[in-house]
């Protein structure tokens, strides 16, 4: 894998694992072999071995976290991509931020993933997302920042806060503090919890049921067709272990 931890998406992407494992105490789960969970090898004509990974958490007050980090010179792809799962019955958001050079252009994806429907859960809505605000108002105001292209459905399945842009390489730098102001933010979330207030009328079975169905949705490869491109460089059966990893049936 030729990989530079010193490029601008892995920087990002490591940094905020790295505070993540920091104050969540997470342990790694590894491969048969002692590395990472799963090793990506290459199924492109072009490229011969290993051209990333996924990588396994759990621990603390997290169901698990899943990262893949794929990095194919020939094409000039520089992808990170980490989601860091609540357990099902929990209403604290999932974290996500996706951190990406591709040919010349940088791109990222940065959201807390709701846990309820925010269209019928104002005092939710307002507790859990209002804080991000600001942050949000400010991520959104740099400039060199243009709207990624994503499907209706895919906003539909996120959150009005998230921020999906591609960047110049300076507005690719400068994304970093809202990266930081989110992460704060939904630590804080992890520590404090959501308030029965914000939660009336929601059971666990109810934030259960929609945690899956939801995740069943995010990493469709109908809905998202970022599948199809990843299963002809790693492979059918790689995409598979990793979406299963994603939606987390298992648990």
């Amino acid at each position: 894998m030729s990989q530079s931890p010193d490029s601008l998406p892995a920087r990002l992407f490591n940094n905020t694992l790295g505070r993540l494992l920091d104050v969540l105490e997470l342990e790694e789960q590894t491969g048969e072999e002692g590395g990472a969970y799963l090793p990506l090898v290459s199924q492109l004509p072009m490229v011969q071995g290993e051209v990333g990974n996924v990588r396994l958490f759990t621990g603390g007050p997290l169901f698990r976290v899943v990262t893949c980090s794929l990095a194919v010179e020939p094409i000039q792809l520089d992808s990170h991509m980490l989601f860091a799962f609540t357990p099902g019955t929990s209403a604290v958001p999932h974290f996500t931020l996706d951190s990406v050079k591709a040919g010349e252009h940088f791109a990222f994806h940065l959201d807390l993933i709701p846990r309820v429907d925010l269209g019928a859960h104002l005092a939710y809505m307002d507790e859990v997302f209002g804080p991000l605000t600001d942050a949000h108002a400010a991520g959104i105001a740099i400039e060199g920042l243009s709207r990624a292209h994503l499907s209706p459905r895919q906003h539909a399945i996120m959150s009005p806060w998230m921020l999906a842009n591609r960047a110049t390489e300076d507005a690719f730098e400068a994304i970093e503090s809202a990266v930081e102001a989110y992460q704060r933010h939904w630590f804080d979330l992890l520590r404090v919890g959501i308030s029965a207030a914000a939660l009336e009328g929601v059971t666990p079975a109810d934030l259960q049921q929609r945690n899956l169905r939801n995740k069943q949705i995010i990493f469709d490869p109908d809905v998202d067709p970022v599948w199809e491109r990843i299963t002809s460089m790693i492979g059918e059966e790689a995409v598979a272990i990793q979406r299963a990893l994603l939606i987390g049936e298992d648990e």
